[in-house]
């Protein structure tokens, strides 16, 4: 029976090394890339003594993802290696309560991002939108600090929920069926509220790309009308590119997040590979899209890559 047993363990330690060596990597670099973003944004914090909207939502955006990746990292990490320590009250409670805050963080301030730029770029002569354009400077802050303490209040329910679950989960294996039911319905509400934060903040993204898309395309047909020099064409076009880019990478990671948060006890399943490579890549593919969208950022950066 044994020697039965033996390759499929060898099996199973192959597979959760190779992912955790190539989630690693990723994390790793996305961590790196989001800890430049937040340093230059600091030192140009500390330099002017004052931060634009833009430069706001950038700098906590950063933060959110290099705390993410690390947390989630160390989560899988002991997940693959040591999962007994996540056994250990309250070190699995904690983990999952962080990443979950900073995760959510990540989702909403994201979806801040998108919409600054669409009420910043996009030209409607609404009056609610010109209202907005008008104030936006002033409701950044208000929105950073709804969207922490809604991040916060997930993390202090996922954290509570973790804990009755992993109590549960403590019973003997004769009450295996009533425990699956128990932390079924304890997950229930988790999933209800993660999964409606989830739903609206990707609403918000897909609105404000599709109103900048529409904005931009029309102004470039305007343009093409009045003869207007290529220059400025070609830089519309470059950002409806990048805009476009961002919708379909953004759209894929919801769809990713939600399986992966629906299939959470099946982390070690080989079908969901992919899931959880593109959910690690994602933080810093974007992030580093935003550090070349922005001149000063791609500047910096390529100073230190040449140095």
């Amino acid at each position: 029976m044994e020697a039965c047993h033996s390759p499929q363990q060898s099996n199973v330690t192959s597979y959760g090394a190779t992912t955790l060596a190539i989630i690693s990597l990723e994390a790793f670099a996305g961590m790196w890339i989001n800890a430049f973003l937040v340093c230059v944004l600091c030192i140009a914090w500390v330099k002017k003594k004052a931060l634009n909207s833009n430069e706001k939502i950038l700098l906590l955006l950063g933060c959110s993802r290099f705390c993410s990746l690390c947390f989630s990292w160390v989560y899988f990490f002991l997940s693959i290696i040591y999962p007994n320590y996540l056994y250990v009250q309250p070190t699995q409670q904690l983990l999952v309560s962080f990443r979950s805050f900073f995760n959510y963080s990540d989702l909403w301030v994201s979806a801040c991002l998108c919409g600054f730029y669409c009420i910043k770029i996009a030209n409607f002569r609404n009056r609610f939108f010109i209202y907005l354009k008008v104030k936006i400077d002033r409701i950044v802050p208000w929105l950073l600090l709804g969207s922490e303490i809604f991040s916060l209040v997930v993390g202090i329910f996922v954290y509570d929920i973790s804990d009755k679950a992993q109590c549960n989960n403590s019973t003997g294996p004769q009450n295996l069926w009533k425990v699956n039911m128990k932390i079924d319905e304890h997950f229930f509400p988790l999933y209800f509220v993660t999964g409606l934060g989830f739903v609206i903040s990707f609403t918000t993204v897909v609105s404000s790309a599709l109103l900048l898309l529409f904005s931009l395309w029309r102004h470039k047909c305007m343009m093409q009308t009045n003869s207007i020099n290529s220059l400025s064409m070609d830089a519309h076009i470059k950002a409806m590119k990048s805009i476009l880019s961002f919708l379909v990478m953004y759209s894929i990671n919801f769809v990713f997040f939600i399986v992966a948060m629906i299939n959470s006890r099946k982390k070690g399943n080989p079908k969901f590979f992919i899931i959880y490579v593109f959910l690690y890549a994602f933080p810093g593919l974007h992030s580093i899209i935003l550090i070349l969208s922005n001149p000063k950022l791609e500047k910096t950066l390529l100073r230190i890559c040449h140095v």
